[in-house]
């Protein structure tokens, strides 16, 4: 009995000795056979262009709406009742028109006053130098007559002044395009009366990107197109390019005038004007071939081991299916362009195509 005891303890422990055996055994055969599957990977195959710096012009179109180069709103300076106002919103007016005129009246009755008061102080001051040469009259009492002369000669240029003010001329020829009292009306002073518009030439303000801006130059030519007059292209010229960006666009204002204006277009039309930029060199890659992730916008380019390394680069504009790239990568590196699906840095690459050249 003793002796099958002990004959079964020596089974079981050299059963246990066994397993663990065959499991230390399994553990250290699994990390080779992977190392040996690693080690079969086939190369990736992947399409491949060359990066290369051309001369390009970069073309951008933008949307903004036609306006009167000059407005000049009327204003009346003077007070009163209007008495003629001959002219309505659409009418053309010549420079030196007159737009409107207020009742003159009363201060056409102070001016006559102030005029009396001018001839009397003159006559005053010509007798009292008559009496002066003969010791008549003291020296200050000349002087008071002076100086009453000329209160009453700025008296009188005082109301000549505001008596020019209750007619009102065209200072420009133009069109009206409001008209904002009628006949009869009591004008307080300073009240908008009138708008008169200069439409022989037009103007609109269109935002540009900061990457396109700087390629802009104030005369350049630009196509303008006006949805109101279709299939018609017209020639604009940059008039003025804002020197201060929107920091949360990054946007510049650029004016653009049309000078003649065509026949048609009015102030208020939706226009699409087309920029185009000076010829300049850009390094630019496929747009496929950018890829995006959490960190940011990268390639991927081969080395000198034909093997798959990351770029980081810094995007610009976009040509229709190429970008150009700032930073982050040199002409003449070799990137991929296509078979992206399991690529990772440090893959071995294969080509699948003949080396095409960016052009």
């Amino acid at each position: 009995m003793i002796k099958q005891i002990q004959y079964n303890r020596t089974f079981i422990l050299a059963s246990l000795i066994l397993v663990v055996s065959m499991t230390l055994s399994g553990c250290s055969d699994k990390p080779a056979a992977n190392k040996s599957k690693h080690s079969k990977r086939p190369a990736q195959l992947v399409e491949l262009t060359t990066a290369k710096t051309i001369p390009i012009q970069h073309k951008s179109q933008r949307t903004g709406t036609l306006k009167a180069r000059k407005t000049i709103r009327i204003f009346n300076q003077e007070e009163g009742t209007l008495t003629s106002l001959p002219f309505y919103a659409g009418d053309q007016v010549k420079k030196g028109d007159i737009l409107l005129k207020i009742d003159d009246q009363l201060l056409r009755v102070q001016f006559n006053k102030a005029r009396a008061t001018l001839e009397q102080t003159q006559q005053d001051l010509v007798r009292l130098q008559k009496l002066r040469k003969k010791r008549l009259v003291a020296e200050d009492e000349v002087n008071r007559a002076k100086t009453a002369l000329n209160v009453a000669e700025a008296e009188q240029r005082l109301l000549a002044t505001r008596l020019g003010y209750t007619t009102v001329k065209a200072p420009i020829d133009g069109i009206i395009s409001e008209r904002l009292a009628e006949i009869g009306d009591v004008a307080p002073r300073h009240t908008q009366l009138l708008t008169l518009i200069d439409t022989s030439t037009l103007i609109t303000e269109v935002a540009v990107s900061d990457l396109l801006i700087s390629s802009l130059q104030v005369g350049d030519n630009v196509d303008v197109r006006i949805d109101a007059l279709p299939n018609q292209t017209f020639v604009g010229r940059i008039l003025r390019i804002h020197p201060t960006l929107d920091p949360s666009t990054r946007n510049g204002i650029v004016e653009i005038i049309l000078d003649p204006a065509p026949a048609g277009a009015r102030p208020g039309q939706f226009c699409r004007v087309t920029l185009l930029s000076k010829l300049t060199d850009r390094l630019l890659v496929p747009f496929k071939a950018l890829r995006q992730d959490s960190k940011g916008s990268y390639v991927y380019i081969v080395d000198s081991n034909n093997k798959a390394a990351r770029r980081s680069v810094t995007t610009g504009l976009r040509f229709n299916d190429r970008i150009e790239i700032l930073s982050g990568l040199r002409s003449g590196q070799k990137i991929v362009t296509k078979g992206f699906l399991g690529l990772k840095a440090g893959n071995t690459i294969r080509t699948a195509n003949t080396v095409k050249t960016q052009s």
